[in-house]
């Protein structure tokens, strides 16, 4: 579509599971194809061509979805597909069925999955056993969509990721998880301020720096969040409770006091900042209303980035031989 894209480059019939599934030169492949898709999609509100006509998505669901949910379906119908979403009560997995017997009873129906659920291992085992392209959608331990909309974000915002910096304030869950990879990736410098005991999985803070080793980047560990957003492009935050852990909410309130993307923090950093959230918001807790529907803030740029990222991994996984 576009002579940006590298014709050397291949995705053809790949999972995503992970941001570290991913070189340098196929992420660049599939921000510019996303472009595109957006700048056409965005002038006529259709695509001139379908390259997923007759195409089927199977879109397991064991968590809560609205912008997963919407833009896969969406993005399907858009490219000339089909979208089938399955939620807990249709399929048990793990416990109606095993995800060995889901995974081959799909791979005969459909052309690929999406998958949004808790346990990582869940969705390394349903690609391992199925021989369709199989998405994580967001697990407790990755969100490789969001950081691949973030990077989109970004990118329209200044014109390069290389160099630009993040400053992440709060938990070191799995959006930071995919942000940290998808940083190493790109050249980013990448920061995290979060309370004691809630940092990071030391493993994917390593393959981040082994990542960002190559492509001259930086991720840093760290407790203070006016530190963490001197100076920097970008600050990010999410909710300090994920689904999942709702047992944890008050004592997730007590140790995230002073971590709140308020005013207050953000003169701490330059004026021009950009402010980043994944949705959905807990206005008055991780963030303030004044800073997420303020002039600062892409987070509904972010949202619909899902859309554009999305629909660019599955034509590049499924919709060109």
């Amino acid at each position: 579509m576009s002579a940006t894209i590298d014709s050397g480059v291949s995705l053809r019939g790949r999972d995503l599971l992970s941001m570290a599934d991913l070189r340098p030169g196929e992420l660049v492949r599939l921000l510019d194809r996303a472009a595109e898709l957006k700048a056409e999609f965005r002038a006529e509100r259709r695509h001139r061509d379908v390259p997923l006509a007759g195409r089927t998505l199977a879109m397991l669901f064991e968590k809560p979805s609205l912008r997963t949910r919407v833009s896969f379906e969406a993005g399907m119908s858009q490219l000339g597909g089909h979208a089938i979403h399955l939620g807990p009560g249709d399929v048990g997995l793990g416990v109606r069925e095993s995800v060995a017997d889901v995974a081959r009873n799909l791979e005969r129906w459909v052309d690929a999955i999406i998958i949004r659920t808790f346990g990582h291992g869940t969705v390394v085992e349903l690609a391992a056993e199925a021989s369709i392209p199989v998405v994580n959608a967001l697990t407790d331990r990755e969100h490789p969509c969001q950081a691949l909309a973030d990077l989109l974000t970004i990118q329209e915002q200044f014109g390069r990721l290389n160099g630009r910096s993040l400053a992440f304030i709060g938990d070191g869950n799995n959006v930071f998880h995919s942000l940290a990879l998808a940083g190493g990736l790109v050249g980013m410098d990448i920061r995290i301020a979060h309370p004691d005991g809630y940092g990071p999985d030391p493993e994917v803070i390593g393959q981040a720096r082994l990542l960002a080793e190559e492509t001259g980047g930086s991720i840093t560990l760290g407790n203070d969040p006016i530190e963490a957003v001197r100076g920097v492009d970008i600050v990010y935050t999410d909710t300090w409770t994920s689904m999942g852990q709702e047992a944890e909410v008050a004592e997730r309130r007590q140790a995230f006091r002073g971590y709140t993307v308020d005013r207050a923090l953000l003169d701490h950093a330059r004026d021009d900042t950009l402010v980043m959230h994944c949705l959905p918001a807990h206005r008055g807790e991780e963030i303030t209303t004044e800073v997420l529907d303020g002039p600062q803030s892409v987070v509904l740029q972010q949202a619909e980035n899902r859309l554009h990222v999305q629909k660019s991994f599955l034509v590049e996984s499924l919709g060109e031989r």
